[in-house]
């Protein structure tokens, strides 16, 4: 299974979460699933981290490149594809970090890992919650 990790499903199981579900903790924890991240969720983190509204046993950079490097996380990059799917596709907000994660999933046809209904709620976006 190929799985885009939405930041907050990516933090959670990073930090032992216990909101994050058994099933979810199965299936990314598993040698057959292989884990792909936004750098949108790697900004995410770092917006959150400058604002204190979380709090890291590093400094944030070197926290996100251990996080990626042990969970062995590849990187989905960004490009005009991305972009344009990001403005095109149906959402009922206009957060730009969920568009391109969302677009990131379509463009690369991974799932999508995350408990915000306003993706799951998303019948053409294929994710896991």
């Amino acid at each position: 299974m190929k799985l885009l990790l939405d930041t907050h499903i990516w933090l959670w199981y990073a930090l032992g979460n216990p909101q994050l579900s058994s099933n979810l903790q199965a299936i990314i924890g598993s040698d057959t699933t292989e884990l792909w991240i936004s750098p949108i969720s790697v900004w995410e983190v770092l917006l959150l981290a400058e604002r204190g509204r979380i709090s890291l046993q590093s400094d944030t950079a070197s926290w996100i490149d251990e996080s990626l490097k042990s969970l062995a996380i590849q990187e989905a990059p960004l490009n005009r594809h991305i972009a344009v799917l990001s403005r095109q596709i149906d959402l009922p907000h206009q957060d730009p970090a969920d568009r391109f994660i969302a677009a990131t999933a379509l463009h690369y046809q991974l799932q999508l890992a995350t408990v915000d209904t306003n993706l799951t709620n998303a019948v053409w976006l294929p994710t896991l919650s």
